[in-house]
């Protein structure tokens, strides 16, 4: 279920936290639904992808300790799990629609998009240099997405930009380190013959440059200046830094082949996203 992944699913508190209503009891509780039912949605891809990669995993450095691979568990203990954690979306979906008031239908949509997307993801896009690593992205949009639909919340045309790139940079740094590590134990993933480690190097660094751009221009944007403080624009410098440090770890210390791993074990990048959370606080519930 992989359940450390979950943390991508906190996407979805975006929207109510950009909005200044992180402590609306009701919208906090809608959002987490949201996380719940995207986290338990992205537990059965999971299932299925280790399901179908079997082969594959026993072949990886890493990879070749996950349940499947490993003979941890059986395939047919895989589909049990994977047809209960339908069962628990569906219900979750249920009981969510009894207790919420309003129209649910765009998040459903949005739920049923992911899961679909991420199903062709596992099955052919992955292999797909290019594409697999737009559905990563568009993937953490659907969460923003859904965390702004299920709460009511509108989302900026700069936010929804933002989230794709910021995701297409940890999407390439994956695949870089899925490069580096090829060198030494051969490919594991048929998307990367239309990889090299330069082409990763160049896409990179315009995506972080992009995501630096974005952001700036989200915290200029009129409806940000309005809601918040005039002074939430100094946060692009904490931005900035975090930037360089994953660029850092990437292209000098070859560390992110997993985008989830450096923001549990780097301690620069830790204290930057701290006080940049501190500080974005202080904008919107301190304006004055």
């Amino acid at each position: 279920m992989r359940i450390e992944q979950w943390v991508k699913n906190l996407f979805v508190f975006l929207p109510l936290f950009f909005s200044g209503n992180i402590l609306s009891a009701d919208l906090f509780l809608k959002s987490l639904a949201a996380f719940f039912i995207f986290s338990v949605t992205a537990s059965a891809v999971y299932t299925v992808n280790d399901y179908n990669d079997i082969e594959a995993d026993r072949r990886h450095p890493q990879k070749c300790n996950r349940p499947l691979a490993s003979g941890a568990i059986s395939p047919r203990a895989a589909l049990v799990l994977f047809i209960s954690l339908i069962a628990v979306v569906i219900a979750g979906i249920v009981i969510i629609h009894q207790f919420i008031d309003g129209d649910l239908t765009r998040f459903i949509l949005v739920v049923v998009s992911y899961f679909i997307l991420n199903l062709l993801y596992t099955a052919w896009l992955k292999h797909v240099a290019i594409v697999d690593i737009c559905i990563i992205a568009i993937g953490f949009v659907l969460r923003v997405l859904a965390g702004g639909y299920i709460t009511g919340i509108f989302i900026s045309q700069w936010a929804i930009l933002l989230t794709f790139v910021l995701a297409l940079v940890l999407a390439i740094g994956k695949r870089r380190g899925e490069l580096i590590n090829a060198r030494l134990g051969g490919k594991t993933r048929r998307s990367l013959d239309g990889y090299n480690v330069q082409f990763a190097d160049i896409a990179l660094s315009i995506s972080c440059a992009l995501a630096i751009v974005c952001y700036l221009m989200f915290t200029l944007s009129p409806e940000v200046q309005q809601r918040f403080h005039p002074r939430v624009f100094y946060t692009v410098i904490l931005v900035v830094f975090a930037f360089l440090r994953y660029l850092q770890q990437t292209l000098v210390y070859n560390r992110t082949e997993s985008p989830t791993k450096i923001v549990y074990r780097d301690r620069y990048l830790q204290v930057t996203l701290i006080v940049w959370l501190a500080v974005f606080l202080m904008q919107i519930y301190f304006k004055k």
